[in-house]
């Protein structure tokens, strides 16, 4: 059953976990159980989906209850209007503070099949504002280095591009963990060993845009779930998510 954060006569939001596909692909024929489907079947009517989360990344994920809902939503996320918020724990020490700048084409169809390098649209503008929450460094050798830095980061999308965040910490060489396809694999590797950690460490945490039907600004936020939580509390950041957590209230 997933957790319902939010719900009205035109809207409902939930907290979508790692692992779970929000609707069926290509890429992955072999799953049975989808956030669209499980939702219908929790509440007993069609959903709409109005955005997307990739199938490791958990949290928020907002559904339209009506077509009208569902236009009016979608064309917010379309044009860029929604503010949204992500929690991510990367490779390295990146600044404190800043801004990605770099065109993403588009890799994969909307049934998640590769597009041949022919075929791909040209590279869009995309944009990544970023905030560096905490850092730790660790003794122990995971690449050329005898020690190992990580941080925790506060990720805003200002556009929607596809695998918009992962490409982009990849771009400035600050791969998020856990990332089995731009991420590090020896690091990926030392997170499972270390922490008995098996997903992708991304989450988003929170979504604001316009109410379709009273036009007033509405947010829809969630903590991460426990298993990216644990990761957080073992590094000694759970101070930091507090903080962070106040601050976004």
């Amino acid at each position: 059953m997933l957790d319902v954060l939010y719900r009205d006569d035109h809207l409902v939001a939930v907290h979508k976990p790692a692992g779970l596909l929000v609707h069926r692909s290509d890429l992955d024929r072999h799953e049975t159980r989808f956030a669209v489907q499980l939702l219908r079947d929790q509440i007993g009517r069609h959903v709409h989906p109005v955005h997307r989360l990739d199938k490791g990344t958990s949290g928020v994920l907002l559904f339209a209850l009506d077509a009208e809902s569902a236009r009016i939503v979608g064309g917010q996320f379309e044009r860029d209007e929604v503010v949204k918020r992500y929690l991510a724990i990367v490779r390295g020490w990146p600044a404190e503070s800043g801004r990605i700048d770099h065109a993403l084409s588009r890799r994969f169809d909307d049934h998640g099949r590769k597009l041949a390098p022919a075929d791909r649209p040209p590279p869009r503008p995309a944009f990544t504002s970023f905030r560096r929450l905490a850092t730790i460094e660790i003794a122990a050798t995971v690449d050329r280095y005898p020690h190992a830095r990580y941080a925790l980061l506060e990720l805003t999308p200002e556009t929607g591009r596809q695998h918009q965040l992962r490409r982009h910490l990849k771009h400035i060489a600050h791969p998020i963990v856990g990332d089995a396809t731009w991420g590090k694999g020896v690091h990926n590797r030392f997170f499972q060993r270390r922490f008995d950690c098996h997903r992708l460490l991304l989450a988003c945490t929170g979504i604001t845009l316009r109410h379709p039907r009273t036009n007033m600004p509405i947010i829809f936020e969630s903590p991460p779930e426990p298993a990216f939580a644990a990761v957080m509390t073992a590094l000694g950041w759970i101070g930091a998510l507090e903080r962070y957590e106040k601050k976004s209230i």
